[in-house]
């Protein structure tokens, strides 16, 4: 097992302060990089979007609901499913309340292509209070690449291309059959009675909105995923730590 060397805490504040000047030069990229963001150009939408919601029929302009700006997170639920993919369930189960960016003028809504009766019970049953619609009989999973179906638009996931996702080692967006769904997250802007798109990422893109993922980033044993270093980190049993302790 791979766990931080002991040391005593004049030893560990030094290399605290070293890596605290690493964290704010990455504060700093970080502020700049959210400039660059901003900064990127906006795709005028002009395909008529047809959205079903707790109201009906909605547009993607109606899905603002009057705010100047919307985020909508593309929740993967098929229409074929029963229930929604779990690893979006753990990401939007920790969103709470979304009340402070209707105060900055901004709204937060899911996107599925399942039918709308199925994405309603599945809300109750979680207990969320924004709203999802579904996009079901329309083009807009297809046209920001979450629903993955080279017979609807040309395949593309996290803008790559399937040749360059098939040359990737331990790639499995392009495995299965398709048509198949994948998540994301994508940013409208609101101009009038114009809708901009303006930002959408994928694959772990929307990691940083995640308070898990956030949580586990500043603890010693990580994510305790494969990829992360140091390698071998994991949560000890309780003989490993008797072990340490004596």
């Amino acid at each position: 097992m791979s766990l931080p060397d002991v040391v005593g805490r004049d030893e560990w504040v030094l290399a605290r302060q070293e890596l605290l000047a690493a964290e704010k030069a990455f504060t700093k990229e970080r502020d700049a990089l959210n400039a660059r963001r901003r900064e990127l150009p906006m795709v005028l939408v002009d395909k008529p979007y047809a959205f079903t919601g707790a109201t009906g029929e909605a547009s993607l302009l109606q899905l603002f609901e009057g705010r100047s700006q919307l985020v909508v997170y593309h929740f993967m639920f098929q229409p074929e499913w029963d229930a929604g993919c779990p690893n979006c369930t753990g990401f939007v189960d920790e969103i709470g309340s979304v009340d402070a960016m209707h105060d900055l003028n901004t709204t937060f809504a899911l996107v599925s292509r399942a039918p709308y009766e199925k994405l309603d019970a599945y809300r109750t049953a979680r207990g969320w209070q924004f709203p999802w619609y579904s996009s079901y009989g329309s083009d807009f999973n297809y046209d920001y690449h979450v629903t993955l179906d080279e017979s609807v638009v040309p395949f593309e996931y996290n803008y790559r291309s399937k040749a360059e996702w098939d040359a990737r080692a331990n790639n499995e967006h392009t495995q299965g059959e398709q048509p198949f769904d994948l998540h994301g997250l994508s940013c409208f802007l609101r101009v009038g009675e114009q809708v901009h798109h303006t930002y959408s990422t994928y694959g772990r893109g929307p990691d940083s909105m995640t308070f898990t993922i956030t949580a586990l980033d500043f603890t010693a044993l990580g994510r305790q995923e494969p990829w992360e270093k140091p390698a071998g980190r994991s949560v000890p049993s309780t003989t490993d730590s008797d072990e340490h302790c004596h």
